[in-house]
């Protein structure tokens, strides 16, 4: 557990995004706690539950308009920064408002349009955290420390908020969180970020707009994996919105401990979702993400069939820990299985598919909860969510297990890895080109390629020894981890040298499509050839 949170930390860029995204959560979740109250105290709780569907709504339609703007504007890093901005000066408006007595409607709407805004700045940090990290496994440590991160941000926003609200007033929290996005800018300000692939940008270039803002949930139909994922995630998000419901109920007819019960059902979650992250975290680099994360969603299902066969106080408490202990196997799954899946120029759409399909379910389950109990009763509501979960789940479950070996690194990433000119291109990158190198065995002295020949393909030395000649010069000799054939693919020449095995070599290759479609359009890599090329032609 320590050596997967050292390992994020010591990386300086991934350690600013940690902090950004902890302080910019932590005043949201105070500020969440603030309209809540101003709401309240404006117009009732009608008003509260109008704003949080509202809420909901602007979200899960803002979500993936803004994903698109991230993946198409260039940078995700400017993107988060111009995110932080705006929202700093939405909420400080807000304030000044409530400071001038303004109208309420103005200050909803402010609230709600910082909420849009808001609703695509994980997605947008989903897709530049694979750009600053070295392998998989850094990832998904760094997924379990935002996870934990913001369990901490969760308990202690609404505790800030609270303190603020007791001893100041409503604007002072919303300036404190107007602090944390300019705390959150600088921060992101500061991230050294691979310049993102021009292919991002372009590659789709003259498609229908619809198409674009919609192409994460396209490549959720085209991924059965990924769609599977989504499933699971909307799954546990029936079950998450349901319960806002269901916990009222249960503490009244239950725990016998009225309305108020809620807070302390709250907090038995809140302590297992604690517990769960640190679980987690240990799990780091252990394989199994894709199963884990339905296990983590069984541990929404079978605990509410628990809670329906066997309806009791301590059942319910021990259910409820148990939900929280298996939240943070999901989030796990969904901040990760994305990054890793999702093609690099459509990882914010995916992720906002992703993330869509979670709140939009949970509106779903919080909206069909009441009707189930008042058709089937609390017990047989609860059964019924349960037992289509649990359905749902173990029928995923065999895709998931299946997925993990997709998940799991391919042979020879790690001496991709190596090579200057695959260095700066993403993890999933370099994990594609991976899985498709093709072996080929040359006995001492066969030749590999002869000046002039066409430039159909890029080779990395897995053993053996070649030799590398021109007009029968002799350039040099190179061995395992140095590769040959970049001149021709880059520079659209015939080969420059001669190739001949000095020993019985074993040769990676690449297709010429394969490798100009990871270099070509990554400006780092392609620098990074550009140098290694002129190196060689100056010889």
């Amino acid at each position: 557990m320590s050596g997967s949170i050292k390992r994020v930390l010591a990386n300086p860029s991934l350690r600013r995004i940690q902090l950004a995204f902890f302080g910019s959560t932590m005043g949201d979740w105070a500020y969440g706690v603030a309209v809540m109250v101003w709401a309240y105290t404006e117009g009732g709780a009608a008003a509260v539950g109008i704003y949080q569907a509202l809420r909901f709504v602007v979200a899960a339609v803002a979500g993936p308009l803004g994903a698109h703007v991230a993946d198409r504007v260039g940078s995700r890093k400017r993107y988060m920064m111009a995110n932080d901005a705006v929202r700093a000066v939405l909420v400080a408006a807000g304030a000044i408002v409530i400071g001038a007595d303004g109208p309420a409607l103005l200050v909803f709407g402010l609230a709600l349009l910082a909420a849009g805004v808001g609703a695509s700045f994980r997605a947008a940090q989903s897709g530049l955290v694979p750009r600053l990290v070295d392998d998989p496994a850094e990832l998904t440590a760094t997924n379990a420390v935002t996870s934990n991160l913001e369990t901490v941000a969760m308990f202690s926003g609404p505790a800030i908020g609270a303190l603020l609200l007791t001893f100041v007033d409503v604007q002072a929290v919303f300036w404190l969180n107007a602090l944390t996005f300019l705390w959150s800018l600088a921060l992101v300000a500061a991230v050294t970020a691979p310049a993102q692939e021009k292919a991002a940008a372009e590659a789709e270039e003259g498609e229908a707009f619809l198409r674009e803002v919609t192409a994460g949930f396209a490549q959720l139909g085209r991924d059965r994996d990924l769609g599977t994922v989504s499933l699971l995630a909307a799954s546990q998000g029936v079950i998450w919105g349901a319960l806002t419901v269901f916990l009222v109920l249960i503490s009244v007819h239950v725990l016998d401990a009225g309305a108020a019960g809620v807070g302390y059902l709250n907090t038995v979650m809140g302590l297992g979702t604690v517990l769960g992250g640190l679980v987690v975290l240990g799990l780091v680099g252990k394989g199994g993400l894709a199963r884990n994360m339905a296990y983590g969603v069984l541990g929404w299902a079978v605990p509410l069939l628990a809670m329906a066969l066997f309806p009791s106080p301590v059942v319910a408490v021990a259910a409820l820990a148990v939900i929280g202990l298996a939240d943070p196997w999901v989030n796990l799954g969904l901040d990760t299985i994305p990054q890793r899946l999702a093609p690099e120029r459509l990882i914010s759409r995916v992720f906002a598919a992703v993330d869509s399909s979670l709140i939009g379910s949970m509106a779903l389950g919080a909206a069909v909860a009441p009707l189930l109990v008042e058709l089937l009763g609390l017990r047989g509501a609860m059964a019924a969510l349960g037992i289509a979960v649990l359905a749902i789940t173990l029928a995923s479950l065999p895709r998931m297990t299946r997925l993990d070996a997709r998940l799991g690194e391919p042979e020879h990433a790690a001496l991709l890895r190596e090579i200057d000119i695959f260095a700066p291109l993403p993890p999933a990158a370099i994990e594609a080109l991976a899985a498709k190198l093709e072996p080929t065995t040359y006995a001492a002295g066969a030749r590999v390629m002869s000046t002039g020949d066409p430039a159909d393909g890029f080779f990395v030395i897995l053993s053996g020894r070649v030799e590398v000649t021109r007009d029968h010069d002799h350039l040099r000799t190179e061995g395992p981890g140095e590769y040959l054939g970049e001149i021709g693919l880059l520079r659209d020449l015939p080969r420059t040298a001669t190739v001949t095995a000095v020993e019985d070599t074993v040769l990676l290759g690449l297709s010429r499509a394969d490798f100009l479609a990871a270099v070509a359009g990554a400006p780092a890599a392609t620098r990074a050839a550009d140098t290694v090329i002129a190196d060689r032609l100056a010889v």
